[in-house]
């Protein structure tokens, strides 16, 4: 299996960039991953480069609208995606959100809940969440219940 997570900019804080960092390491002991960020503009222009470097993968966007879900059922999920034999690239928005083309494109819509959060911050959440999943499959005691 193979993860493209997608994001709009660089991160710019501290603590985004070092959260990042770290579960993109522990991330790649379980499976293959790779951030690509897209340059921020307006929402059109982010979703249509979003959408042309998740091109042939299954998209999970991020999206306040999605499914909320637990770490075990990501961790289902995640399992499901990976014996499709395709890439999932995991697409987080900048500050003003998708293009409704890009949220259309969608496999599937995943809410990290109802609280907005920031999008540096969202992106370190989903990589943990990730990781955790990656955990949960392999039977790591990293996960609790």
């Amino acid at each position: 299996m193979k993860w493209l997570v997608l994001t709009v900019g660089k991160p710019a804080l501290a603590y985004a960039r070092a959260g990042r960092d770290e579960y993109l390491g522990r991330i790649a002991r379980f499976t293959r991953i790779e951030q690509i960020t897209v340059k921020a503009s307006d929402p059109a222009r982010e979703s249509a480069e979003l959408l042309a470097k998740s091109e042939g993968c299954f998209r999970v966007v991020l999206d306040e609208r999605g499914q909320a879900l637990t770490s075990r059922q990501l961790a289902a999920k995640v399992q499901d995606w990976h014996q499709s034999s395709r890439p999932v690239a995991v697409i987080l928005g900048g500050a003003d959100g998708h293009d409704p083309a890009l949220t259309e494109s969608a496999g599937f819509l995943w809410s990290l809940g109802p609280a907005t959060l920031q999008h540096e911050l969202a992106l370190v959440v989903v990589l943990e969440q990730i990781y955790r999943a990656h955990t949960i499959l392999a039977g790591h005691p990293y996960h609790r219940d």
